[in-house]
């Protein structure tokens, strides 16, 4: 009770320090008397004995190293009456482990060892010491290190050294003992490394040891690291070291290192010392892996050259550019060759029909390498058949058959990416004793078909194709279903066909087609069963196996009766999606028996229509024709072009048929006939040429007689006189003797004339050229015509007209002839 002086209560002892795994008891001492006291370790309350009414106590056994600051110990009874401590616990002071001695350069021992646990706490401070004895010369050195020490040697050459280390704090002392000899315990210094005479495959090695006495004798290990190779070396020195490494890769970087060990009593290596160098270039040894592929267009060929990029141990430096030659075989020219800066891997050449042979060779700044020779051929190569590839675990497995003959080797192409419209073309070259491979690639995925090729390589570097493989390398089920037309659709049947799938897009091979049908009654037609689809319905399912059967007839239908379907291809993984049925109605029975009498009748009644519109044409030309065009006429345009570019035409509208007028053209004379109003002198006139057109009968005093004649500008042939028109006549008319010739003789003059106008007209001779058919007492000269004519009645209808030969007129009438006029124009007035 008197250690608790002021305090009302206190726990002991107070920061005890022990080690770990000792048995520990605290006691809690209080001035009054206790009841219910509560003890804890570290958090964990104890079980408390009570040995007095102010003592209680709690053992801890085997008690454990918690933290350096110490274990916290609390007890307290209520709340006014409490106390605590700290125990401290630091772990037990091992025994030093390896401790060993040795020298670099007979001055210093430099001994070492492994301490073990520290011991130290922070407020505690627990001193852990180690000191260093040696015994034969006495000598004792206190250690700064917990670790490590180091020892001068004396200068008396002593040989043996007889060490102790201790190892102490303040609850235990450990200590350990080596002997050995000084010579025994040599490790060399680390070496310092050199290198000359570097070359494309050899370099020099040289490194030097500072001295250990007496020049004694070295092991030394050398090691090349490089290429992720590691080449080890042996070399014995005094003092400097040299080695020559050889059958190095060019362009290459290396690393070597060396250490060294007492080749009489080895005891431990130097440290490593090394230096990294470069080899240099040399020119590359290998001819680069060189393929092509060639198209045609249009009588032309576009050849890509491919070449894979030469290995680093080929390279031998780093390729600069390419070397293209191409070579005519058939036309020799002067080879250029043509540079292609690296690292390009492929060029496009232009070629025609000709055999061509192709040098590749690549190039570094020391030189080139080997020319890779490849022909292209003016023969196009044959062509064979696809076959598919069978697929192992490990690829695309190919094989083919041996070729006889000189076959230097083997060429397998294919595409990397066929999906993404980028060939990214691949080769593999094989052997000639070759026939089988396996493909692999990282970039072959699922569901995309590969196309491989197989060539065969002459000994004059020709490829030829062999075979051609097709295959996936996991088949997958198809995203879609081939678009269908349905046609022929009857009371009975109707026809379903679809189109084949481009190759690009199949997933896998397609084996055949699902045809599924839902009658409308729901029973199932021959040759189809009923099948559950992925929607849980049922319907009828009618396979074809035959890929490429692109048509069928679903047969033995209901008319007027709901059907649906749809087509589906199906693969070794599966079949297509479940689309949507599209859905088709059966017509009647009788329907098509319709159809096969009403499109007949339409196409009769089209047909008579069409031919009675073509006969109506016809019938209107013989029958009325369209009344000719005199503007139309050639030999208008003739008379036009030699007399009077401005002659016209009178309407026919604006005529009255009472006389014809007859043009007669004598050599520098110009005429003028008047009618019964204005008479004409001799002197005017020496030999008129007139021709009337007079009734049939003196006292006929009805409508005048039909007067009919041709007109040849328009090359008609002259109607029945039955259509001719009517002209009116006076009722007296003076005699009609010479006035007119028989018909017969009119009709030959009217020949004779008519062929006179197909050729030239002889001069002198008097010509007849047609005026008018009707002539107008309204469009005449002025001075030709009565101030106040009669009007005769038109004729009922257009007549084809007749020219009249002036040779054959009459001579003119008397002032007292009652018909209208006739003039005489010269060239240049107007017919009237």
């Amino acid at each position: 009770m008197n250690s608790l002086g002021h305090k009302a209560s206190s726990v002991f002892p107070v920061d005890k320090l022990v080690e770990e795994g000792s048995n520990v008891t605290i006691c809690y001492i209080s001035r009054s008397h206790q009841n219910n006291v509560s003890c804890y370790l570290d958090g964990v309350r104890m079980h408390v004995e009570q040995l007095d009414p102010n003592v209680s106590a709690f053992h801890v056994n085997n008690v454990a190293f918690v933290r350096e600051t110490g274990t916290n110990i609390f007890c307290e009874m209520d709340p006014k009456d409490d106390a605590g401590t700290v125990l401290f616990v630091s772990k037990v002071l091992e025994e030093p482990k390896d401790f060993s001695c040795e020298t670099q350069d007979f001055k210093t021992l430099h001994c070492t060892w492994d301490p073990g646990s520290d011991t130290s706490l922070v407020r505690k401070q627990p001193y852990q010491s180690y000191t260093l004895f040696e015994s034969f010369s006495g000598e004792k050195r206190l250690c700064e290190h917990k670790n490590w020490c180091d020892w001068q040697i004396a200068q008396d050459s002593q040989e043996m050294y007889n060490f102790t280390l201790v190892a102490e704090n303040y609850l235990r002392k450990r200590s350990v003992n080596i002997l050995f000899n000084l010579t025994h315990r040599v490790r060399p210094m680390t070496p310092k490394v050199f290198f000359k005479n570097i070359s494309a495959t050899n370099a020099t090695m040289t490194w030097r040891v500072h001295s250990t006495g007496n020049h004694r004798t070295l092991l030394c290990q050398i090691e090349l690291h490089g290429e992720g190779k590691v080449i080890q070396h042996n070399a014995s020195i005094k003092v400097n070291g040299e080695y020559l490494l050889s059958e190095l890769e060019p362009d290459t970087q290396y690393m070597a290192r060396v250490h060294c060990g007492d080749a009489n009593h080895f005891w431990k290596w130097s440290e490593w010392s090394g230096e990294n160098f470069t080899t240099l270039e040399a020119a590359p040894s290998e001819a680069p892996d060189v393929w092509r592929d060639v198209k045609s267009e249009l009588g032309n060929r576009t050849v890509t050259l491919f070449w894979k990029p030469l290995s680093k141990s080929h390279a031998n430096g780093k390729i600069r550019f390419y070397n293209v030659i191409v070579e005519n075989l058939d036309k020799p020219s002067e080879l250029e060759p043509v540079p292609i800066p690296a690292p390009a891997n492929h060029t496009k050449l232009a070629l025609d029909q000709c055999s061509y042979r192709i040098h590749v060779t690549a190039n570094n700044s020391v030189g080139t390498s080997p020319a890779s020779v490849i022909v292209i051929s003016g023969d196009p190569g044959n062509q064979v058949e696809e076959e598919r590839v069978n697929v192992t675990a490990d690829g695309f497995s190919l094989s083919w058959k041996p070729q006889s003959g000189d076959v230097t080797g083997y060429v397998v192409e294919w595409c990397d990416r066929p999906q993404d419209g980028s060939c990214d073309l691949q080769w593999e070259n094989l052997g000639p004793n070759t026939t089988s491979t396996v493909i692999s690639s990282d970039a072959f995925r699922p569901g995309v078909r590969y196309n491989f090729r197989i060539y065969g390589i002459s000994t004059k570097r020709i490829a030829y194709l062999l075979e051609q493989k097709t295959g996936y390398s996991q088949e997958l089920a198809p995203l879609v279903n081939p678009q269908v037309v349905m046609s022929n659709l009857t009371s009975h049947s109707f026809t379903l066909s679809w189109k084949d799938y481009p190759t690009e897009t199949q997933r896998s091979f397609i084996r055949g087609y699902h045809v599924y049908l839902k009658p409308k009654e729901g029973q199932c037609h021959p040759g189809f069963e009923k099948a559950a689809l992925s929607d849980n319905s049922v319907c009828c399912k009618y396979k074809i196996d035959k890929p490429e059967q692109k048509t069928f007839v679903v047969e033995n239908l209901q008319p007027e009766s709901i059907y649906e379907f749809f087509v589906t291809p199906f693969t070794s993984v599966g079949e297509g999606p479940l689309d949507a049925f599209t859905k088709v109605t059966t017509p009647d029975e009788h329907s098509h028996l319709l159809i096969r009498i009403i499109l007949p009748t339409v196409f009769c009644v089209v047909l008579i229509m069409i031919v009675c519109y073509l006969n109506s044409q016809w019938m209107k030309e013989k029958c009325y024709p369209d009344i000719p065009d005199p503007y139309k006429s050639s030999v208008l345009s003739l008379i036009k072009s030699k007399e009077n570019p401005h002659l016209t035409i009178m309407s026919v509208k604006d005529c009255i048929p009472d006389a014809i007028e007859v043009i007669n053209k004598p050599e520098g004379s110009k005429i003028q006939f008047s009618g019964t109003r204005n008479s004409l002198t001799e002197t005017e006139i020496t030999k008129p040429a007139y021709l009337y057109l007079l009734p049939a009968e003196k006292n006929y005093s009805g409508p005048g007689p039909c007067i009919c004649f041709e007109n040849f500008t328009y090359n008609q042939a002259a109607s029945n006189s039955g259509s001719c028109g009517h002209v009116p006549v006076p009722p007296t008319a003076p005699s009609q003797r010479g006035l007119l010739t028989s018909l017969e003789n009119l009709l030959k003059a009217l020949e004779k004339n008519y062929m006179n106008s197909q050729g030239e007209i002889p001069a002198g001779e008097t010509t007849l050229n047609y005026v008018s058919q009707l002539a107008s007492p309204m469009s005449g000269d002025k001075d030709s015509l009565p101030t106040d004519p009669p009007v005769p009645a038109l004729c009922s209808e257009y007549k084809m007209q007749m020219a009249i030969p002036l040779g054959l007129a009459s001579p003119p009438l008397s002032e007292n002839s009652s018909v209208s006029s006739v003039t005489l124009l010269d060239q240049g007035d107007h017919h009237h």
